[in-house]
């Protein structure tokens, strides 16, 4: 998607303005697309508990860092986890599990940075199925699924919807009038991404919210800088992610000065798309993790770490445990 036609959607889905009705006819549409293909799915259980991160709007609200944290701590916790994805972006379709020296461009930009934040095995695999067998056969007790809550056919014992707090559901139509995939529906942990506004909260919700972390130099990530060391002079911000506008207001609350650049999620980078951008440039870690072979001077990667209440990881833990006894074993470390 070209960024003059996201915007253009943006506008209609978050900004007010009303969706005409070819687009409202689309919808209508998409609805019996989904609806045609949810017919005979069969839902196939894989021995192990499947945790699935995902939201009901195109685009980003924070799954990825989730999904993050989530191995983390499950990895900390001894429970064996391993991570699912589709790899939205690359450029090959088959199977594979992400090896330290995997380019993003054959494993896909999210897989990337999820292996290099946690260590723990990531399949990528259109076949969400075949994936888990993967994973399970080299040794996960617990697998994540990097989005993914409207592919059915692969049984799931854990939603986890992630929401965004400023944005919501949107004007709450399906694509393409709106940005939902389906409509909501109840899950079993509803994550807020952000300070939520205009209701968007619920009962019961967990909070998530994104802290910055300081600045690592693409062409050596050893070497960091405080945020606040880029105060004084402007700076150029790019982000090819679902809410590019999230990244960059982010960095203005730490009271830097931004030229602003947002490209469409999961853009395959090329040295000329940085033209004209003095620098420095700071980027998200999903982006750098694409641009380290581009040769950027002055180019720094800024990543996130989603903060939540640790009442949400004690409810996990009972949740995975409940999982584990009523299917016959200790706990969900076995």
């Amino acid at each position: 998607m070209s960024a003059a036609l996201e915007q253009w959607l943006q506008a209609r889905w978050y900004g007010g303005e009303r969706p005409g009705l070819g687009l409202r006819a689309l919808a209508g549409g998409y609805r019996l697309a989904g609806a045609l293909a949810a017919r005979g799915v069969v839902s196939i259980r894989v021995g192990v508990p499947v945790l699935v991160v995902g939201n009901f709007t195109a685009g980003g609200a924070g799954k990825t860092p989730l999904v993050i944290a989530l191995a983390r701590w499950l990895l900390a916790a001894g429970r064996r986890p391993a991570v699912l994805s589709r790899g939205h972006g690359r450029r090959g379709k088959g199977p594979m599990e992400v090896q330290a020296k995997t380019p993003a461009s054959e494993c896909g930009d999210e897989p990337r940075l999820i292996f290099e934040a946690t260590g723990v095995p990531v399949f990528v695999d259109a076949d969400r199925v075949a994936g888990a067998a993967a994973a399970i056969a080299a040794g996960a007790r617990v697998l994540v699924c990097d989005d993914g809550l409207q592919h059915r056919r692969l049984a799931r014992d854990i939603e986890i919807e992630v929401v965004d707090g400023a944005r919501g559901y949107g004007n709450g139509l399906l694509l393409p009038a709106g940005p939902l995939r389906e409509g909501p529906r109840a899950c079993d942990f509803r994550v807020v991404n952000g300070d939520a506004a205009n209701g968007v909260a619920r009962p019961g919700d967990w909070t998530m919210q994104l802290a910055p972390q300081a600045a690592r130099a693409l062409d050596d990530p050893a070497r960091s800088r405080a945020l606040a060391g880029f105060r004084g002079a402007p700076a150029d911000a790019v982000a090819a992610i679902g809410n590019p506008a999230r990244f960059f207001a982010m960095l203005q609350a730490q009271g830097l000065a931004l030229r602003t650049h947002p490209f469409p999620d999961h853009h395959g980078f090329v040295a000329v798309d940085f033209a004209g951008m003095p620098g420095p440039l700071l980027m998200t870690s999903k982006d750098a993790v694409k641009c380290r072979g581009l040769g950027l001077a002055d180019a720094w990667d800024i990543g996130v770490e989603a903060e939540l209440d640790p009442g949400f990881y004690e409810a996990l833990a009972r949740r995975l445990d409940a999982l584990a006894t009523a299917a016959g074993g200790p706990d969900a470390r076995a």
